[in-house]
């Protein structure tokens, strides 16, 4: 009998387990991440780099190999979205850091907005930055 009664108490601790495996899984979502700006402003001209992070939000710590898919550079906080630039992608120095290279025509503040895909989860990763060229 007491054998039975340590198998079924064993049994349940691993159900037990299991279940709180797969809970904590479930409550990561692609709004607990997002992308900073490294520096917030950079010097107007050709061939600046502009470096970002992407954090995950709970635990404050830096995601790397995301695939980032999409990414623009205009003036659009400045009323000129129409003034876009080309955006290189580059190769990040660290972790979770991801750089590109871009001409900044004028001085004034450029929104540099990013697409990306996080391995393991499901949705997009999307923001727009401001970045400060100065003259």
């Amino acid at each position: 009998m007491k054998t039975f009664t340590i198998a079924r108490a064993v049994w349940a601790a691993l159900i037990a387990a299991a279940v709180a495996v797969t809970s904590t899984a479930a409550l990561a979502d692609i709004k607990d991440y997002k992308f900073e700006l490294v520096d917030q402003s950079v010097q107007a001209g050709p061939d600046k780099v502009v470096t970002v992070r992407l954090v995950n939000t709970k635990t404050g710590k830096p995601v790397p190999d995301a695939v980032i898919f999409a990414s623009r550079l205009d003036m659009a906080p400045d009323g000129m979205q129409e003034m876009a630039t080309k955006v290189t992608p580059m190769p990040g120095t660290e972790p979770g850091t991801y750089r590109f290279k871009a001409s900044f025509g004028m001085a004034g503040r450029w929104q540099l907005s990013l697409g990306a895909k996080v391995q393991g989860e499901t949705g997009t990763v999307e923001n727009k930055l401001v970045i400060t060229a100065q003259k």
